[in-house]
């Protein structure tokens, strides 16, 4: 009974590496032929009219629904934001470092998709390729 034993721990030992070797082969098999991570399947612009009229354009790849997820992917080229949140979402008072102040001089930050302004906030503006958003410093000027 005790050379049964052997044998059948020699067996389990032996499906053991086995299964090892198995594992091991397909790990390097999806390493070579596996999901890859891939650039967004939309291309997309984003570009930032500051106060002195000075234009920054960022060019993303990128998979976001939203304009707000495209911006934070935007960080990643050195774009920078900030504002309070509202009941209808993110109010965007700082873009790149510079602030708008209604209160101060009547400035606010504006949004444009493909040169029309944005009906959504930045939280839920759709993203769909070929889309050129604008975020552009703007002053109000009563007539």
């Amino acid at each position: 009974m005790a050379e049964n034993a052997k044998k059948s721990n020699k067996k389990i030992a032996l499906g053991a590496v086995v299964l090892v070797a198995v594992i091991a082969v397909f790990a390097i098999i999806y390493a070579v032929f596996g999901a890859k991570t891939v650039e967004g399947s939309k291309e997309i612009t984003i570009s930032v009219v500051n106060k002195e009229q000075v234009t920054v354009t960022y060019e993303l790849k990128t998979d976001a629904e939203v304009l707000q997820e495209a911006m934070d992917e935007a960080k990643e080229q050195g774009l920078t934001y900030s504002g309070t949140e509202s009941e209808y979402g993110l109010m965007v008072d700082t873009v790149n470092g510079q602030k708008a102040d209604y209160a101060v001089d009547c400035s606010y930050w504006s949004f444009y998709v493909n040169d029309t302004y944005c009906n959504y906030g930045i939280g839920s503006q759709p993203v769909v390729d070929g889309d050129a958003f604008k975020i552009v410093y703007e002053v109000y000027v009563a007539e």
